[in-house]
């Protein structure tokens, strides 16, 4: 079984990714699954925030590290438009 990385390393790697268009896929609980695009527009001490384009409308969405940590959050960046998953909360 892997060993859960630390909330520190996980920041690390997101702030290499800021800019970068990604897909996010968030477990709301209940079978309620949202999935988004969006860019990853910054990252601060205890949260990240991706800005989202719907329906002519910006939004901008938080997450906390924690919840990339329990897999609450899982993110997925595109590469030359292939998808490559880069964060998950176990090494």
């Amino acid at each position: 079984m892997d060993s859960p990385r630390p909330i520190s390393q996980i920041k690390q790697d997101l702030d290499s990714f800021v800019g970068s268009r990604i897909r996010l896929k968030a477990n709301r609980g209940r079978n309620r699954i949202i999935e988004r695009e969006g860019v990853l527009e910054s990252t601060y001490p205890n949260i990240f925030i991706i800005k989202i384009n719907e329906r002519k409308v910006e939004r901008r969405i938080s997450y906390s590290y924690a919840d990339v940590l329990t897999e609450t959050v899982e993110l997925f960046v595109y590469d030359d438009d292939e998808e490559i998953k880069i964060m998950s909360g176990h090494k």
